[in-house]
């Protein structure tokens, strides 16, 4: 099995935009809270939160050579267990690989919300994910300007692919993400200054 430090130390070596990095690690907090949701393997699946986007940065085009195939075949290419590169191939609509087990629905479903909360978060007064309910991502999230970047449909169809209500999904994101509040700036320390 891979580790936590051998994921962050690759996701490092190719990602070194701040705004890449957090994405990677919200989206780790997401998955943990999902895994032990669903009683499942917390490091294996924060491991592939972390590592989902790992090409993203250097094969920004989506395609069959771009993002998710390249870095999917860079995993598959250093010995990565097959869960994990097939969760990363899969959490892309536009790849055609099919998501099937409970992980890379998990994947699908968080990698597009994590994205709005933190931006919610970020737009309160405290810039605090403290101050931050599901009403409040559900008003933003009717503002499409608002996160213009973020496809609400993908939310929606992760929800319902992953089986829960789109509330409970947004109420479990929001929780994970208090756990990573501070390296993602969201624990009210850009308010102070």
């Amino acid at each position: 099995m891979v580790t936590r430090e051998e994921a962050w130390r690759l996701l490092n070596e190719h990602n070194k935009e701040p705004e890449h990095i957090k994405h990677a690690i919200a989206v780790e907090a997401a998955m943990r809270a999902y895994a032990r949701k669903f009683g499942e393997d917390e490091d294996l699946w924060g491991i592939v939160g972390l590592i989902h986007d790992l090409d993203y940065e250097e094969h920004p085009t989506m395609g069959p050579d771009g993002h998710p195939f390249f870095g999917a075949q860079m995993l598959e290419d250093m010995g990565w267990p097959a869960e994990i590169v097939r969760a990363v191939r899969s959490h892309a609509n536009y790849s055609g690989v099919p998501r099937q087990t409970p992980l890379e629905k998990a994947l699908f479903a968080v990698d597009e919300l994590t994205g709005l909360v933190i931006a919610v978060a970020l737009v309160r007064p405290s810039k605090n994910i403290a101050d931050v309910e599901v009403k409040s991502v559900r008003k933003k999230w009717k503002d499409k300007a608002f996160a213009r970047a973020v496809n609400r449909e993908e939310i929606e169809q992760g929800a319902a692919e992953l089986g829960v209500d789109l509330d409970e999904h947004i109420a479990t994101v929001i929780d994970a993400l208090k756990s990573v509040a501070a390296p993602l700036g969201i624990d009210g320390s850009l308010a102070q200054g």
